[in-house]
């Protein structure tokens, strides 16, 4: 039904601990799943034979040796066995809830998405016990948080909708934000999956790079990302959903809110209403302040 793919970091310490439970965790998924992992970071080749896993240590990197999303793309549609992928972020854990929302959607073009909860983990979760995703899910209720509608860690698609990718750099800004943008542009069906889909991203620093935190949002590489997202023009987020995926079904996202970012969305892709994109990137940032005043959520 669905092949899983993610490029991860080195197993090494805690970032070894949450993507060995994230994959774990896709691997309980029924019916089973295909998982490719890529790249060959420490511990890559030996965490696939442990767990089954295919593995592709070869992608095309930019010359700060960054795997670059146009190529795993590229490969993981050659290489999959099924008709929907999904690309996944290594240090999300996947529950029960997953693939019953994927089946509810039937044909057509469309992107999947959906928010994430954010929750500390510092420990392998014990995938024997067959009470664990009972047991991460009270936890969640105490101590998890969801993250804003910027926040995506999931795309699932299907075959033939992200052809051609710009080689955007891996674990740096815009590149998540910019598939929205394509798949509206290509008036595939955006549907936010975030009250049926329970995505939990476990909590991490960001040594993995080598300036940090900083690194990953306004380094070089991010700067980049962001000139082939139109130099920060052709970023969507969960705003620009066309569809809500819900407990009762699948229905249009008509709220008020969802009208204003649709309008937000056809200044970008339709050139007669361009000249509206300054005034609406202007209204929504004075929009964005009255509510931090007034204290009212983003959400």
């Amino acid at each position: 039904m669905l092949t899983i793919f993610t490029t991860p970091k080195p197993f090494i310490g805690h970032d070894g601990i949450i993507q060995t439970n994230a994959i774990r965790s896709w691997k309980f998924l029924r019916p089973e799943c295909e998982i490719i992992l890529f790249g060959n970071d420490k511990g890559t080749a030996e965490t696939a034979s442990e767990l089954g896993v295919q593995h592709v240590p070869d992608l095309e990197c930019n010359k700060f040796g960054t795997p670059l999303i146009s190529s795993m793309f590229k490969i993981a549609q050659e290489k999959a066995s099924h008709p929907l992928l999904c690309y996944i972020n290594a240090d999300i854990i996947l529950l029960s809830d997953f693939l019953p929302a994927i089946e509810s959607i039937s044909g057509g073009k469309f992107l999947i998405v959906g928010q994430r909860w954010d929750l500390d983990l510092s420990e392998l979760v014990d995938f024997k016990n067959a009470e664990w995703e009972s047991k991460i899910r009270a936890c969640l209720a105490d101590n998890g948080t969801l993250h804003s509608k910027s926040g995506m860690d999931y795309f699932v698609y299907p075959k033939g909708l992200f052809d051609n990718l710009p080689p955007f750099a891996i674990g740096r800004t815009a590149w998540d934000c910019w598939l929205i943008y394509r798949a509206r542009e290509q008036k595939a069906a955006v549907i936010d999956a975030t009250q049926v889909v329970t995505a939990i991203h476990q909590n991490h620093d960001y040594s993995h790079n080598t300036h940090g935190y900083d690194g990953i949002w306004e380094g070089p590489e991010a700067q980049k990302n962001m000139e082939l997202a139109g130099h920060g023009n052709h970023l969507f987020t969960l705003e620009h959903a066309t569809w809500m995926l819900t407990p009762g079904g699948i229905r249009r996202a008509l709220s008020p809110r969802d009208l204003y970012f649709h309008l937000d969305a056809a200044t970008v892709l339709c050139s007669p209403l361009k000249f509206l994109r300054k005034p609406m990137k202007l209204l929504t940032r004075f929009l964005i302040r009255i509510r931090s005043v007034l204290g009212i959520g983003t959400e």
